[in-house]
C-alpha cells in the first residue's frame, strides 16, 4: 500500500517539476531532453554559466543537470562556482568515467549525486525521479518542522534541549487531563509559562485562566482576593467583589509562589480544593467552583512540610504531577534559539530588524545566568536598546556592562565547575560559530574546516540552535 502510495506522488511530481539541463553539447542536450520530456518532465537547456544564472534568476526549478566543465573556461571550478550558487534545489552533476574523485568533491559541495557520460536514459529517469521525491519529502518535513515550531513558539515553549524536548511531551501528555501540576524549580524558569501551555492545550483553553502571586498580595489581603466578599464585610468593602477562585470557574487556577502562602490560607485553600465549594468574606451563599489547579514554586516544599512551614496534606493535593524545572545554564543549547526568539520579537515591536554576530551569540551562551530565562530576555533587550548597528557585537555588551569584558571573545573559557557534556556542547557551539564566521556563512566550507560532512555540520546547527552568519 505505501510502495502504491509513493508511486502515485512520484507520478504526480512528474507533471509539475520544471529541468534545467546545463552541458555546452547541443546534441546532448537534446538527447536528454527528449528522454526526459517522454517520462513528462518539462526541460529547459542552456550551454553555458552566464545562460545557467540567468535562467536561474528567470525561473523557477524543480531540479539541475550540471555538467561542471562549462565555457568560457572549461575548467571544473566554474561548475563549482554555479553549484554553491544553487542551493534550495538538488543538483545532479554529469562527469566523464574518469571525472569520479570531481563528482565526489562536487557531492561534498552540496550536489546531490552524479552520473557519469555516456547518459543510460534508463538510469537518468531513476536518479532524477528519486531525487526529486527525496527532495519534495524533505521540504514537507521542514514545513512541518517550522509549523511545530510556530506552534511551540505560540505556546512560549523554544527551544531544542533534551531537557526543553521533556518538557514539551509531559505538557502534551497532561494537557487533555485535569490532574493537578505542581512545577517547581528556579525564578525565572517560565514556570508561568508551561502552565499556561498547559491552558492552551487543554480542553478548558476557551475558559479563563487566573494567574494569582502568592507571596505578591499581602496575607491580610490574600483572603478576600481569593473568595471575594461581600458589601460590608469589612471598612471599605461598599460593593460585592467577586474573587479570583470564582473568576476561574471552568478553566484553570494558577497560584504562583505557592510555597509563600501564610498557614492559615493554607487550610481554607485546601478545604475549597477538596470540596469545590467556599464562602465569599461575609457571605451566607455557599459558591460553587470547577477549576483546574496548577501551582508553582522555587522552594523546596518537601523541606518546607518537614519544616513545619507548609501543611503536608496541601502539598500531597498540589502534587499531583510534579514538572521540574532547569536552569539555564544546564541547558546552554537553548540560549541561541531563545536569544533569537527575543531578538525578532524586539525587532517587529520597534521595527529594527538586529542580530548578534558570532561573538557576542558566543557571550550569550558562555554567561551563567542566575537570573536564567528571564535575566537573558532583560539582557538582550537592554543590548538591543543600545546598539548603534544592525548587528550588535562585543562592543555593544562591553558598553552596556560599562567596561572591558575580562575575557576575550576570541578565546574559549575554561568551564571547570561544568559537567563534561555541557564543555563539549560550549566548545562545539564556539568552533562551529567561529568557523563559519572565518567563511563568512558557507556552510559548505565551514564543515570542510571542521572536519565533519556538510549534513553532519547541518544536523549539530539545528541541535544547538544555531542560525546562518550573515555578512551583507
Amino acid at each position: 500500500m505505501m510502495q502504491v502510495e509513493n508511486n502515485k506522488m512520484a507520478e504526480k511530481l512528474i507533471l509539475t517539476q520544471r529541468i534545467l539541463l546545463v552541458d555546452d553539447e547541443p546534441a546532448f542536450c537534446e538527447l536528454c531532453s527528449q528522454w526526459l520530456r517522454q517520462v513528462g518532465y518539462h526541460v529547459d537547456s542552456c550551454h553555458d554559466i552566464a545562460s545557467a544564472q540567468q535562467r536561474l534568476q528567470q525561473q523557477s526549478y524543480s531540479l539541475v543537470l550540471l555538467d561542471l566543465a562549462l565555457p568560457p573556461s572549461f575548467t571544473p571550478q566554474e561548475g563549482l562556482k554555479l553549484l554553491n550558487d544553487i542551493s534550495t534545489i538538488p543538483v545532479i552533476v554529469l562527469t566523464g568515467h574518469a571525472d569520479r574523485e570531481l563528482a565526489l568533491a562536487a557531492i561534498a559541495q552540496g550536489a546531490w549525486d552524479f552520473l557519469a557520460k555516456p547518459v543510460d536514459p534508463d538510469m537518468l529517469a531513476i536518479v532524477v525521479k528519486r531525487a526529486l521525491t527525496k527532495h519534495s519529502l524533505e521540504n514537507e518535513v521542514q514545513q512541518l518542522k517550522a509549523q511545530l515550531a510556530e506552534q511551540q513558539t505560540a505556546l512560549g515553549l523554544i527551544g531544542v534541549s533534551q531537557h526543553t524536548e521533556m518538557l514539551r511531551n509531559l505538557i502534551s501528555r497532561i494537557a487533555p487531563t485535569d490532574v493537578s501540576v505542581l512545577i517547581s524549580g528556579p525564578s525565572g524558569t517560565g514556570k508561568e509559562v508551561i502552565a499556561k501551555a498547559i491552558h492552551q492545550l487543554s480542553y478548558r483553553k476557551n475558559q479563563p485562566f487566573i494567574s494569582v502571586h502568592c507571596g505578591a498580595i499581602p496575607s491580610e489581603l490574600l483572603e478576600s482576593e481569593l473568595f471575594g466578599y461581600k458589601k460590608g464585610a469589612f471598612t471599605g468593602a461598599d460593593r460585592d467583589r467577586q474573587g479570583l477562585l470564582a473568576l476561574a470557574h471552568q478553566g484553570t487556577l494558577f497560584l504562583d509562589e505557592i510555597g509563600e502562602m501564610p498557614l492559615n490560607m493554607q487550610v481554607k485553600l485546601l478545604r475549597v480544593l477538596q470540596e469545590g465549594k467556599f464562602y465569599p468574606v461575609g457571605g451566607r451563599e455557599i459558591v460553587s467552583i470547577d477549576v483546574r489547579l496548577i501551582s508553582a514554586t522555587n522552594k523546596d516544599l518537601p523541606h518546607a512540610v518537614n519544616t513545619g512551614t507548609f501543611r503536608d496534606d496541601l502539598y500531597y493535593r498540589l502534587k499531583g504531577i510534579t514538572i521540574n524545572t532547569q536552569r539555564l545554564a544546564d541547558r546552554p543549547e537553548d540560549i541561541p534559539i531563545l536569544a533569537q526568539h527575543f531578538l525578532q520579537h524586539y525587532s517587529q515591536k520597534h521595527q529594527r530588524p538586529l542580530q548578534l554576530d558570532a561573538n557576542a551569540l558566543h557571550w550569550f551562551i558562555t554567561q551563567p545566568w542566575p537570573g536564567n530565562v528571564r535575566e537573558l530576555k532583560n539582557t538582550l533587550e537592554s543590548v538591543a536598546a543600545i546598539a548603534q548597528q544592525p548587528v550588535i557585537g562585543i562592543n555593544d555588551i562591553e558598553f552596556l556592562n560599562g567596561n572591558k569584558l575580562s575575557q576575550s571573545s576570541n578565546t574559549i573559557p575554561e568551564l571547570p565547575n561544568e559537567t563534561l557534556d555541557n564543555q563539549v556542547r560550549h566548545l562545539e557551539i564556539r568552533l562551529i560559530l567561529d568557523a563559519l564566521q572565518q567563511v563568512q556563512g558557507n556552510r559548505t566550507h565551514a564543515a570542510r574546516k571542521l572536519g565533519l560532512s556538510r549534513q553532519g555540520l547541518l544536523k549539530k546547527m539545528e541541535r544547538y540552535g544555531i542560525q546562518d552568519i550573515d555578512h551583507s
